[in-house]
């Protein structure tokens, strides 16, 4: 057996996911995973299984020494809403949190990764052990964009990244070249039904790694949730950025959107 490797899992499939392709590659996986909001089957995908409040990062740290790990990889989602109204952190947490200069996403977990790696463990990227799961270039689905879906992937693009430069959010939603809803604290899901309700059906969404985004830390992530979240709002076209965003579920997602007549692109 290779060298332990930390799991920091957050929510969703996707910790369950990363921690059978670390496995797959001969390595034991020390997990810490988050009450309330990792899911509990993680257990049975990995080695060694901490639990957590979220917020405890003395706790974490703790686990992932005693479980004599050298690198570690944060892998889910752990969204403000759940971090304001769940969050128990420790002295060690509020040490960090105090110095920051902003709570944005980048910088809150950019400091958490410093702490790991001032106790001797390296933070490092999910991407080489989710090579099969990564979003690839082109148009994925049966259904091309449509000549009016083609401008709006471009003008929404731009400003996608412009938005993403700020730190606010990894999503906006277009119609008509207008952008009809940007991605806050509520996350891809809700910004999805926001801007397709006021732009009354047939928006398209666009989905972007933030310029400055470490990518050791926060991915962007899609998958059949997200693609019934655009049958259910009327979307008709997603946009991601190609190399740079996970596809939990790959095979899947295609095959709703096929079935749901949603286009589905890698850019």
């Amino acid at each position: 057996m290779k060298e332990a490797i930390g799991l920091i899992a957050g929510d969703g499939d996707l910790p369950l996911l990363l921690a059978a392709a670390v496995r797959a590659r001969g390595h034991s996986v020390v997990a810490i995973g988050h009450r309330g909001l990792t899911r509990t089957e993680l257990g049975a995908c990995v080695d060694t299984l901490r639990w957590v409040n979220v917020g405890e990062l003395g706790g974490m740290i703790e686990g992932l020494k005693q479980g004599r790990v050298s690198r570690a990889l944060f892998i889910g989602g752990v969204s403000k809403a759940h971090f304001f109204s769940q969050a128990s952190p420790d002295e060690r947490a509020l040490r960090v949190l105090l110095r920051l200069k902003d709570k944005k996403d980048d910088a809150i977990l950019r400091a958490l990764a410093e702490e790991l790696e001032g106790e001797g463990i390296r933070v490092i990227s999910p991407v080489p052990f989710l090579k099969a799961a990564m979003a690839e270039k082109g148009c994925w689905t049966r259904r091309k964009p449509s000549e009016r879906e083609e401008k709006d992937i471009a003008f929404g693009w731009r400003m996608a990244k412009r938005i993403g430069r700020l730190d606010i959010g990894q999503c906006i939603v277009v119609k008509d070249q207008m952008v009809l809803a940007v991605e806050a604290i509520e996350g891809t899901d809700e910004t999805i039904r926001r801007g397709s309700q006021l732009g009354k059906g047939d928006v398209t969404v666009i989905k972007v790694c933030k310029p400055n985004q470490d990518r050791r830390l926060d991915l962007p992530v899609i998958g059949p949730t997200t693609v019934q979240t655009l049958e259910e709002a009327g979307a008709t076209a997603l946009v991601v950025e190609a190399g740079k965003t996970i596809v939990a579920d790959k095979g899947e997602a295609i095959r709703l959107a096929d079935e749901k007549g949603i286009c589905l692109i890698g850019m």
